[in-house]
């Protein structure tokens, strides 16, 4: 791979996950990244209290975003090579991290409605 070019890195994760859970995962993405938008022109303000539950859900994002991450490659931590390969990791577990905060506050704001 000479270039690294959107579609080939598009190729690279349908190849991964497949074409359908590769596009589903984005639609979900972009439905949640909307809902979040919605809940803060909504409330126009953070709720402190459920920013404090999405905070502490976090490390569960990010186990789930690694664990999914090497259930689709059919990997094990074992099985890295070296410090790029850490990196990417790590990443994923940020990634993971945010996402899972980002739904968990999205959900509160969604569920509960506004806080006064």
């Amino acid at each position: 791979m000479k270039d690294m070019t959107l579609s080939t890195l598009l190729a690279v994760f349908e190849e991964i996950f497949g074409r359908g859970l590769f596009w589903a995962m984005v639609a979900v993405a972009g439905v949640v990244t909307l809902a979040y938008l919605f809940v803060l022109i909504r409330d126009r303000a953070v709720s402190w209290h459920k920013f404090l539950w999405a905070q502490l859900s976090m490390p569960v994002g990010a186990v789930l975003a690694v664990w999914f991450l090497l259930a689709m490659t059919h990997s094990q931590l074992r099985d890295m090579g070296g410090p790029i390969d850490l990196i990417v990791l790590l990443m994923v577990a940020a990634g993971g991290a945010v996402g899972m905060a980002i739904l968990v506050y999205t959900g509160q704001s969604l569920l509960r409605g506004r806080e006064e």
